[in-house]
């Protein structure tokens, strides 16, 4: 009875040991498959947690090379809306962002529609167009596109930005246009079969079916829109209050440049909304990116 008492504690240990030395290579074997993505991860995640620290450091501790706080300063940010117009450049950078997605979205669906399912003379030579334009990058073209928009008497404002999107983007159209090939042509067949017109097909059959394409396409053309800080400085930057935030982050850094935790905090309330954006969105936009380019 002694003996099965004193043995029974013995092999409890020794389970307990055995299952130990099971997670632990479980966890060396999940490190061995995902060192590349864990590295990647954390040179990613790096510089964001640098940034989110030195966000709440005091003036004088960003000067030093010490990376932890020694109290958490979350009133930088407060001091960050108290020392700038920032609410006037998010609203500037949203007018430029959203309107500027929504003119691209309708300005680009009907054109690559037409390339990926018409059939006219130029067809191909449409598409090169497009490729080219691709290519053409906006610094060669911005001169004579200013001096146009000076006679207008709009520079000072984000509409030289924006109604240029109610002409389509190229990129865009060339993305929509590889997604829209990848969807059957038996569907639009079909509609034309039960006497849908063109404009009915593109609404009702097409559009359902291409909405990962679509939100990607939104998605990039939002962050483009969002991250832009050459065309609002040629544009904007002679008037104060069409500033976005892109280039009213760089007045603050100028301004600011010997406290870091107040730059840093500023770059992280322009960084947050894009962030949000993308976690809620990112698993629409990673299968309209996947499932880009099925056909050629």
């Amino acid at each position: 009875m002694t003996a099965t008492l004193v043995a029974s504690p013995t092999r409890a240990a020794g389970r307990r040991a055995r299952e130990r030395r099971g997670r632990t290579r479980r966890a060396l074997y999940w490190i061995a498959t995902h060192a590349t993505a864990v590295a990647l991860g954390i040179a990613f995640i790096g510089p964001l947690v640098f940034v989110l620290l030195t966000a709440v450091m005091s003036d004088n501790q960003t000067l030093t090379d010490e990376l932890w706080p020694h109290s958490w300063n979350w009133g930088n940010f407060g001091e960050v809306f108290a020392r700038s117009p920032i609410l006037l450049w998010l609203r500037n950078t949203m007018i430029y962002a959203v309107t500027g997605t929504l003119f691209t979205l309708a300005s680009s669906i009907p054109v690559a529609y037409a390339l990926a399912r018409f059939r006219f003379p130029g067809r191909r030579l449409a598409f090169l167009l497009v490729i080219t334009m691709m290519m053409l990058p906006p610094q060669v073209v911005a001169v004579p596109i200013y001096l146009i928009w000076a006679r207008l008497d709009l520079t000072g404002t984000l509409l030289p930005l924006i109604l240029p999107m109610l002409l389509g983007d190229a990129f865009s159209i060339f993305l929509l246009r590889q997604f829209l090939l990848s969807i059957p042509r038996e569907y639009t067949d079909a509609a034309r079969v039960d006497g849908c017109t063109d404009f009915r097909t593109l609404i009702r059959v097409i559009l359902p079916m291409a909405r990962p394409g679509i939100a990607a396409v939104a998605l990039f053309q939002f962050f483009y829109c969002w991250n832009d800080y050459y065309g609002p400085l040629l544009y904007a930057a002679t008037n104060v209050d069409s500033w976005t935030l892109s280039v009213g982050l760089a007045s603050f850094k100028a301004l600011h440049s010997v406290q870091w935790n107040l730059t840093m905090a500023a770059t992280l309330l322009v960084m947050a909304p894009v962030i949000i954006v993308f976690f809620f969105a990112q698993k629409v936009f990673i299968e309209g990116v996947t499932l880009t380019g099925v056909k050629g």
